[in-house]
């Protein structure tokens, strides 16, 4: 049995990446992962793919566990289970400088959009095969520091860095992997980013991507095996500008475009 393996599943662009996978029949089933049962339940019953939905808030280790569990005793009842598809799309940004931060926010920050992403790729790795694909959600963001969003930039760079190695890594075994790097999306990221001490560091977030778009362009660039998904021609601009201007020069650029 093939299955798809999908955490932030519950809104924005893990959900698009699930309903990406059922449209395309692109596993037996879907394992959702989300904090909101509710909301995994709904994608259940919008779907025409089998759906498990799978409460756990992958910011808690314990929670890593007990999927590893999971994979392990079904790969032993079947020695054919495999993952054909992991869609790291957890994660969240708050907007705001290190004085508008508190503690929890900065580590949550760092668990989900770091240390959960390595984690479920290291325990989704070992029942992947030939024609696996793994997608990583890192942002246009991971391009350069970004002042006002400095957690969740380089949180984003962290990501970008670790899976182009993991696709030099997994050379020649093929499992495809790519990087998403898109520019703000229309999801509850923006909400969410702006309840903090000083939401507003970036007034107008813009230009905004639909969901949909951003998923079906990165599964198109997955399915050639390039390893960065940018989705749009700013995007891509911004991927240019990284490697040929300085970044103090970027940074004083952002700092004039966020706050208009």
């Amino acid at each position: 049995m093939r299955i798809a393996l999908i955490t932030g599943a519950s809104s924005g662009l893990g959900r698009q990446y699930a309903r990406w996978c059922a449209d395309h029949k692109a596993a037996d089933e879907i394992w959702a992962i989300a904090r909101r049962q509710e909301r995994l339940e709904e994608l259940k019953s919008e779907l025409s793919c089998p759906v498990r939905p799978i409460p756990l808030d992958l910011a808690d280790t314990k929670s890593l566990d007990e999927l590893e569990h999971m994979l392990a005793e079904e790969k032993a009842k079947d020695p054919s289970f495999e993952v054909s598809l992991l869609v790291n799309a957890a994660g969240f940004g708050k907007f705001g400088t290190y004085a508008d931060m508190t503690r929890e926010e900065v580590d949550k920050m760092v668990d989900l959009n770091c240390r959960a992403v390595v984690d479920m790729t290291q325990i989704a790795l070992p029942c992947m095969g030939k024609g696996g694909h793994i997608i990583q959600i890192a942002s246009s963001a991971s391009f350069q520091p970004l002042p006002g969003l400095n957690v969740y930039a380089a949180s984003k760079a962290f990501v970008r860095s670790y899976t182009r190695a993991l696709r030099f890594e997994l050379r020649g075994k093929g499992i495809f992997v790519t990087a998403v790097c898109p520019l703000w999306v229309k999801t509850e990221f923006i909400k969410v980013a702006r309840d903090t001490r000083n939401g507003h560091t970036v007034n107008h977030p813009f230009p905004q991507l639909t969901a949909e778009h951003v998923v079906n362009w990165s599964m198109f660039v997955n399915s050639i095996n390039y390893p960065i998904a940018t989705c749009c021609i700013t995007g891509f601009i911004m991927r240019i500008a990284d490697k040929i201007l300085p970044a103090p020069l970027i940074m004083w650029a952002w700092e004039g475009l966020r706050r208009i």
